[in-house]
């Protein structure tokens, strides 16, 4: 049973064969690997001076994206975390990933300096 506050539009209803309308997480469809165009940045901002190396623009499911950032995050030996569209990976990666995303077949662009 779905909790209360996922219910759209109704607080009550007497109504005993009223059925509930509630919300669903859609999915976007995974574009190709030849269609995504990847941005790959190097980003210090709110880090504490650090550098992390920011993947973005990818369209997809959660789940591709994590893979994505799974076999890369295995790839460049370090950690990171994929979530909201984008892929971190911790320190200054950019030249190792975007070789890595070109040669699984990504359209890649460098993105700043």
């Amino acid at each position: 049973m779905a909790k209360k506050k996922e219910r759209l539009n109704v607080v009550y209803s007497t109504n005993p064969d009223f059925q509930f309308e509630y919300e669903e997480d859609e999915q976007p469809d995974t574009l190709p690997v030849n269609q995504q165009k990847l941005y790959v940045s190097i980003d210090r901002k709110q880090r504490g001076g650090k550098e992390v190396t920011l993947i973005e623009g990818f369209i997809g499911s959660e789940d591709d994206l994590k893979d994505l950032g799974k076999m890369v995050k295995q790839k460049c030996g370090v950690g990171g975390t994929a979530k909201d569209g984008e892929i971190l990976i911790q320190g200054n990666f950019r030249d190792k990933v975007c070789a890595l995303l070109e040669k699984e077949g990504y359209q890649v662009k460098r993105k700043g300096g």
